[in-house]
């Protein structure tokens, strides 16, 4: 029986999935470096805009995934398996993640995480993921899903209102908490074998987002309530205050965003949300971090997340959480604009060699000196 195209296109829509559809589709066949961006803004929310990184970010293609997607929370992906993962909130509030294969666009699988997903993270093989149960839940415990699957294969206790998972190149998994009874004070490192967790801190306030050095040496934090940042020492558990000199007037909040260039020489720190400057930090000596300069964003308002691409040639400074606001590309070396892509805080530059994956980035700004 020949099945007609208008009962395919309902099938596709009541499993949630949308079909991969391209413009311009690259061959990967050859060497190539890719920035794929999972769009935030409202008509393309949930989407991937895969952009060619030498040719000035021109988009060669658009993969429309998943339906419904109300909420952005993260992105990870393996150089292993070939496989990327965004965690998004759907209209109607349920945690979800998806798996797409980068090789062909297709869409794995997409399924309900419970209680809830934030910022994710993936192991350096590829096949394990450790996904927050979301900042703004009451769970106390992360979820540690099977990437080929999606089942939830372990629980991870330690505080509630979970979000901002990192695994950096040295390890060991890092976790943050929004928790309001003392634990959100403190930076949380588990144990990838054990599963033991430990943690740094108190740090002055409720952490924010948070990047991590090449050798899981030292940590920069967002920190409520402070108009600048605080960096540990990983190995000492010193924790030491930079605040910003003349600082816009009153209580910043959180400012949200920050990462180190990969070379390390610097640390970017967005600041607060009607604030449309990014802050940058010469970090010669990590414990003692200098103001270098301070750029302006052409939107004229705020941002939300930072990171850099591979070999540190660009800089993404992503508007508000929700906005249709382009996403700024900078040059690190010399903090000049470039101009600005379609509106995503979650991203991660993929490099390709003979059509294979050779290395990626992070969707955190992490060192990689």
């Amino acid at each position: 029986m020949k099945i007609q195209p208008k009962f395919v296109i309902l099938l596709v829509m009541l499993s949630g999935l949308l079909p991969s559809t391209v413009a311009a589709a690259p061959s990967l066949e050859g060497n190539a470096a890719l920035l794929y961006a999972v769009e935030q803004s409202a008509n393309l929310r949930g989407a991937i805009s895969v952009y060619d990184i030498a040719a000035g970010h021109r988009l060669i293609k658009t993969i429309h995934t998943v339906l419904n997607v109300g909420d952005v929370r993260g992105v990870a992906a393996s150089a292993v398996t070939g496989k990327l993962y965004v965690a998004y909130i759907d209209v109607s509030g349920i945690g979800m993640v998806y798996c797409l294969n980068i090789y062909n666009d297709a869409i794995l699988w997409n399924r309900p995480i419970s209680p809830g997903v934030d910022r994710l993270a993936i192991n350096p093989d590829g096949q394990l993921l450790y996904v927050p149960t979301w900042e703004g839940g009451s769970a106390d415990y992360i979820n540690v899903l099977d990437a080929n699957t999606g089942d939830v294969v372990r629980k991870i206790s330690f505080s509630n209102r979970s979000h901002d998972t990192l695994y950096p190149l040295s390890g060991p998994i890092f976790q943050e908490t929004k928790a309001e009874d003392g634990s959100g004070k403190y930076l949380y490192l588990i144990d990838p074998k054990n599963y033991a967790v430990s943690r740094v801190g108190p740090y002055s306030d409720i952490l924010g987002p948070y990047a991590v050095d090449n050798m899981s040496n030292y940590v920069v934090n967002n920190v409520m309530h402070l108009w600048g940042m605080q960096v540990a020492n990983l190995k000492t558990g010193e924790i030491m205050t930079a605040s910003l000199p003349d600082h816009p007037p009153g209580d910043p909040g959180l400012l949200h965003g920050i990462g180190w260039t990969p070379d390390q020489k610097e640390v970017w720190e967005s600041s607060s949300g009607n604030d449309p400057h990014v802050y940058v930090w010469a970090m010669d000596n990590p414990m003692a971090p200098v103001l270098k300069q301070t750029l302006t964003l052409k939107s004229g308002r705020g941002s939300h997340w930072l990171t850099f691409d591979v070999t540190g040639d660009h800089g993404y400074v992503a508007p508000g959480k929700g906005s249709s606001d382009g996403t700024e590309i900078f040059d690190p070396r010399t903090h000049a604009s470039l101009g600005v892509i379609g509106s995503s805080e979650d991203m991660i530059a993929i490099e390709f060699v003979d059509g294979k994956i050779s290395r990626l980035g992070d969707q955190y700004g992490i060192g990689r000196r």
